[in-house]
C-alpha cells in the first residue's frame, strides 16, 4: 500500500507541474478570436473539396444494391 500511496503522490506532482507548464503556453489569448473563424472556413472548404472529389471522380461503387442491375459481360475472346 506504501508503494501505491508514493506513486499516486508522484504521479500528482509530475501532473501539477505539467499543467503549470501547459499554461504558460506562448500563444496570445485572442488567438482564437483573430483566426478561429477563417480557420474553421477553410476546414470546412477544404473538406467538401475533398469530399466532392471522391464523390464525383474516383468512381468507387457507394455500396448501391445490385438486384437487377448486375449483368454477366460478353466474353471477349
Amino acid at each position: 500500500m506504501y508503494r501505491f500511496a508514493k506513486a499516486a503522490l508522484n504521479l500528482t506532482g509530475q501532473g501539477s507541474r505539467q499543467i503549470a507548464v501547459r499554461n504558460s503556453s506562448t500563444l496570445s489569448p485572442d488567438f482564437h478570436s483573430k483566426y478561429g473563424l477563417p480557420l474553421l472556413i477553410g476546414g470546412a472548404t477544404f473538406c467538401a473539396a475533398i469530399w466532392g472529389y471522391v464523390i464525383t471522380s474516383t468512381g468507387i461503387a457507394w455500396n448501391l444494391s445490385p438486384v437487377g442491375k448486375v449483368q454477366p459481360k460478353e466474353w471477349k475472346e
